[in-house]
């Protein structure tokens, strides 16, 4: 175990075996790095654009990431970021606060400590008094993880709570990766996602995974990173509720690596698939990012705080959690890479 390394320039602590490698930043705390040391696979997320410790981002750095609550985020993002205790957007009374898109939990500072094999990182969320930690320990090819949130007000609050694990190239390939998730009931995003940059998925469309409908009037299979050149979208997907687990696995022909996620229905039942197919063309995308995004947690949609309190629920089921006053609440998942013969 290394509590003080360097990923790309990135302060960083690093887990490993003789099947994986684990990177941890500790500026964001992303999760950056599943290496399947075999193939050399991290099926992870490592954007095109130099990236930069959030703590060093200031206004000077506004034009390069895009100058909105998404900027210091973006300057820092890599792989699986935590978002907590929003999932999308901060009001823009929230902004004015100093609070950024997905909340603290992604741009904050993370202490690194080593409790036996087990790599723990934490921090403290000062604007919405949270604390967190979390204990990672690798099991072979699989790495198990534990996160405890404590909420230190007075009054019981209700969070967003969501895995923002977004994979990228190689892994990543247009026509070629596939996925499979214990998905049911599903739904489109409920406005123009692609910001009138091109047609794309029906808007706040209802249907079953994994087979989504098209603006055009077609549906398109989910289960395949779309073949075309540019797409964007994002769809919500209840996880089976006849089954006590959950998962999604992505699946490299190319490598025939198999990568996934695990996890108690109980604890997240929710997923949403995320797709950044170079559409976006603003700073820092610039037309040339690529990226699947499963996202599990406690919420369908990327929404503001009010507007999630306000949704309540989707198809019977709730939209939030609440963390009782001075509680904890802890929560277990699972992450996995190995070579495969498919899905």
């Amino acid at each position: 175990m290394l509590l003080d390394t360097r990923f790309y320039g990135r302060r960083a602590a690093q887990l490993e075996n003789e099947q994986i490698r684990v990177t941890v930043l500790g500026e964001g705390g992303h999760l950056a790095e599943v290496q399947h040391k075999e193939t050399g696979v991290n099926p992870l997320w490592l954007p095109p654009w130099e990236t930069m410790e959030p703590g060093e981002y200031g206004a000077e750095h506004a034009g390069r990431f895009g100058g909105d609550a998404e900027a210091k985020l973006l300057a820092g993002i890599m792989g699986h970021n935590l978002c907590l205790d929003i999932f999308g957007g901060p009001s823009a009374d929230e902004e004015r606060a100093g609070l950024t898109a997905h909340g603290e939990a992604s741009v904050a500072s993370y202490a690194f400590k080593a409790e036996g094999e087990t790599l723990v990182q934490s921090a403290e969320f000062p604007l919405c008094r949270l604390g967190f930690e979390r204990g990672l320990r690798i099991e072979g090819g699989a790495v198990a993880i534990e996160e405890r949130v404590t909420n230190r007000n007075a009054h019981d609050r209700p969070v967003a709570w969501t895995q923002h694990v977004t994979m990228g190239p190689p892994f990543i390939e247009r026509g070629v990766t596939r996925f499979d998730v214990s998905a049911t009931r599903s739904k489109v995003y409920e406005a123009d996602f692609n910001g009138g940059l091109a047609r794309g998925q029906k808007t706040g469309a209802e249907f079953e995974w994994p087979h989504c409908p098209m603006e055009d009037g077609t549906t398109t299979d989910l289960r395949v990173y779309p073949a075309a050149e540019r797409s964007a979208g994002y769809t919500a997907h209840l996880l089976d509720p006849a089954r006590d687990a959950a998962h999604f696995h992505a699946y490299s022909p190319r490598t025939s690596v198999l990568f996934g996620y695990e996890w108690k229905r109980s604890d997240f039942p929710w997923i949403g698939r995320w797709e950044e197919n170079c559409l976006r063309v603003h700073s820092p995308w610039n037309g040339r990012t690529i990226t699947c995004g499963m996202e599990f947690g406690v919420s369908p949609m990327p929404e503001t705080r009010r507007a999630m309190i306000e949704r309540g629920s989707l198809f019977g089921v709730p939209g939030y959690r609440w963390l009782p006053a001075g509680g904890t609440q802890v929560v277990s998942y699972k992450v996995f890479i190995r070579r495969a013969a498919g899905l």
